[in-house]
């Protein structure tokens, strides 16, 4: 009963919200970015694509709201806010002379009906992994909410729809599927492989040094490929010149704590905000392959957490798992411990280094990768530190030249999230700086 309140509740406030606010979204290209990771980073190349191409844009995202030349952070602890906001945000973005508006769409927006009465033009696949498993009851639940955003494009007023789709993802006929009843569509399927041959190989050897410095930081990461792609595939279907393309993706420099470079030299010195499983692999898989490129003794240092507060705990020793493959030395430290135990929480963390568990923590998690075998692991150092400063601390002071430290799960957020509703000022990129000033004083 509770559950029916509170849907009714939010879908009559997205009704609402839009008449009052004059149907903005009829006024603009309306673009819905979905998908568990790398939603962020599609948005702000595809903005800066556009705004490249003299285009007037709005962005929605975890990190930024922007109209035009104005951006601001997101401290809304919210990617896909409530209560009139897109609306109010879209109705911003007319008076402003927009002429695009891109949103990050998420499944808990989806179940709000944060998504309804608004006109789109657009919606974007990227990819689906377990995430969010406690809050939508199962994978198939929470990638049902994803789907329904799709759906939801036979009930837009624009007279053609766009879908872009990520066929290296194994969820995407769900989204093919989906678009069927939809008359008047373009399907656009996007991969890693054809944008590497189409936009990447022609210009860049990128088995060599020389090309891969040229590429730029991001785009060494394989993930990165991934959003390069989508966000490539949807400039290509508004006809933006092939030269703009090209020259922001020379001069792209990724988003704030998404796999930022804080240091190259002496050893590498990285941020990131992979929280999940998939993400954290990806972002280790990077790492190992810049700094195995150069010598093959080098290490990766890890500073690593989860957070607390309920949410997915399945994750926490799948996470110790990676970094146990991947690592040489581990710092297991606080994230976001909410209302939990942050000692119990590195603990849960710390059962994936049992060789125990090794055999079935990722296909419970339902990642499709093969087990690690006890042989495998890399770990010569495992530290506990709560204290998150001093454990980036400690993993400064660890490497060597030619290593790679890399502190995950915060990224760009700006609170650490504690017991009662507290939270303290929190900054990724000015930690880690500042354990590095320390480290060469």
């Amino acid at each position: 009963m509770v559950s029916l309140v509170h849907s009714i509740y939010h879908w009559v406030m997205a009704f609402f919200g839009n008449i009052f606010f004059g149907f903005p979204s009829r006024r603009l290209f309306v673009v819905g970015v979905t998908g568990t990771k790398g939603k962020s980073t599609v948005l702000e190349l595809m903005a800066e694509i556009l705004r490249r191409a003299n285009k007037k844009i709005a962005m929605s995202s975890s990190v930024y709201f922007q109209i035009n030349d104005k951006k601001e952070l997101n401290l809304t602890n919210n990617t896909m806010p409530g209560r009139f906001f897109i609306q109010k945000f879209l109705r911003r973005a007319v008076k402003a002379g927009c002429q695009y508006a891109l949103i990050e769409v998420t499944s808990q927006g989806v179940i709000q009906f944060r998504h309804k009465f608004i006109d789109w033009d657009a919606a974007v696949f990227l990819n689906l992994m377990p995430e969010h498993i406690e809050a939508h009851g199962s994978f198939e639940k929470y990638r049902e909410a994803k789907i329904r955003f799709f759906r939801s494009l036979a009930n837009s007023k624009k007279p053609k729809k766009y879908f872009f789709i990520n066929e290296d993802d194994s969820n995407q006929h769900f989204f093919v599927e989906a678009t069927r009843s939809i008359p008047a569509k373009e399907i656009v399927f996007f991969s890693r492989g054809r944008f590497i041959q189409e936009e990447l190989g022609g210009r860049y050897n990128l088995n060599s040094e020389e090309g891969r410095q040229r590429i730029g930081d991001w785009l060494l990461a394989d993930f990165n490929l991934e959003n390069a792609a989508a966000a490539v595939s949807f400039a290509r279907s508004q006809n933006i010149d092939g030269q703009i393309i090209l020259d922001t993706l020379n001069n792209f420099s990724g988003l704030p704590g998404r796999f930022e470079f804080i240091q190259k030299s002496p050893f590498l010195a990285v941020i990131d905000y992979a929280h999940t499983p998939d993400s954290l692999e990806k972002v280790y898989q990077a790492l190992k392959s810049m700094i195995k490129a150069k010598h093959s003794s080098h290490s990766i240092i890890c500073v690593l957490g989860s957070a607390g507060g309920g949410r997915d705990k399945w994750k926490r020793p799948v996470m110790g798992e990676i970094a146990a493959e991947y690592c040489q030395t581990i710092i297991l430290t606080n994230e976001d411990p909410y209302d939990e135990n942050p000692e119990i929480i590195l603990d849960e963390i710390e059962l994936g280094f049992s060789s125990i568990q090794n055999s079935t923590l990722r296909q419970r998690s339902g990642l499709m990768v093969s087990r690690v075998e006890p042989s495998k692991f890399k770990i010569r150092n495992i530290y506990k530190i709560i204290d998150r400063q001093e454990a980036i601390k400690k993993a400064v002071s660890l490497a060597k030249k030619g290593d790679a430290v890399i502190v995950t799960g915060k990224g760009s957020e700006p609170w650490i999230h504690l017991a009662r509703g507290q939270r303290i000022p929190w900054s990724e990129r000015r930690a880690l700086e500042k354990a590095l000033q320390e480290i060469n004083l």
